[in-house]
């Protein structure tokens, strides 16, 4: 049985791996550059991190990996990764075998939310979803202390949603990625909150800049974080409809707003079908690191690769 745990969260420029002892210690973090664009230098990089980790730690581990996108179950490769190299290959099968043994694979989002019910700001809850607010919106579903996957693979993706309530001046949306108008993703990534910001004021700035200045009393910025956050409580409400979670956890580089903990539940309330929402909106313990965790936890308690 596999004495440690090993988890690699791979990103568009970084892939970062972490080792865990069984009670979820941090035993050893590597990160790496991604290799942009190059399918066969992912593998060996990802290769090479496990084999560092376990020749560091003198033990063989179980190894989770956190992926862009996801296994389709149709064709048994990837699909929907924003690191395009990625889609259309068999990733898990090339990882398996050049790692010589069997690993479980999920998408980040999936990951990021394991980690935050596993050992997290979720911690003991029985419905976790988590959010990542960053370059896209993604969700992962958390249930009994397992991610749900789904029939297609994609439970959680709530980010190619429509925005909930749309009004007049929403509709119909910027064009997304993924062919359609008006998703989720294309209002509240942060790229998405900067082009409402240029739009409305004509000033380009950063999603970060924008918090940033609406911290410091800036009314233009401070108005822009203010549709941000109606949009995220309507976009969230749907969510609580759909799966009434008992935590959901922000993630991505907007989780650190600390405004949204307290602007969002003040107006999600208004599109909950519930007389009061006990659903808990809370900032993650594990930040970064949490997408490395999760996919080390895709192994649970017990279990031998």
């Amino acid at each position: 049985m596999a004495q440690i745990r090993i988890g690699i969260d791979l990103g568009g420029t970084k892939i970062e791996a972490v080792a865990l002892a069984g009670d979820g210690r941090v035993l050893v973090r590597r990160r790496v550059a991604t290799p942009g664009g190059d399918y066969d230098g992912t593998v060996a990089a990802i290769a090479a991190l496990v084999a560092g980790l376990e020749s560091e730690l003198g033990q063989r581990g179980s190894v989770g990996i956190g992926m862009p996108g996801t296994l389709s179950p149709a064709s048994g490769l990837v699909k929907n990764a924003n690191s395009t190299c990625l889609n259309g290959r068999p990733f898990d099968r090339d990882v398996t075998a050049v790692l010589r043994r069997p690993v479980r694979f999920a998408n980040d989002a999936n990951c990021f939310a394991l980690s935050e019910a596993i050992d997290g700001a979720a911690a003991g809850a029985h419905v976790v979803f988590g959010v990542i607010l960053g370059t896209g919106v993604g969700g992962g579903i958390v249930v009994g202390g397992r991610p749900l996957i789904g029939a297609n693979a994609i439970a959680g993706e709530w980010g190619h949603s429509p925005l909930p309530w749309a009004r007049d001046d929403e509709r119909p949306g910027a064009r997304c990625y993924c062919g359609q108008r008006g998703c989720i993703e294309t209002f509240l990534s942060g790229p998405g909150l900067a082009s409402d910001h240029r739009r409305v004021t004509g000033e380009a700035l950063a999603a970060s800049d924008i918090a940033a200045r609406a911290a410091a009393g800036d009314a233009a910025a401070a108005a822009s974080l203010g549709r941000y956050a109606d949009r995220l409580a309507r976009g969230l409400a749907g969510v609580v409809n759909l799966l009434d979670p008992d935590v959901i956890v922000l993630g991505g580089g907007l989780s650190g707003v600390a405004q949204l903990y307290e602007w969002v539940p003040a107006l999600w309330g208004a599109h909950v079908f519930s007389d009061r929402v006990d659903t808990r909106l809370v900032p993650p313990r594990h930040g970064a690191a949490g997408g490395a965790r999760g996919a080390a936890w895709l192994w649970a308690p017990g279990e031998a690769p």
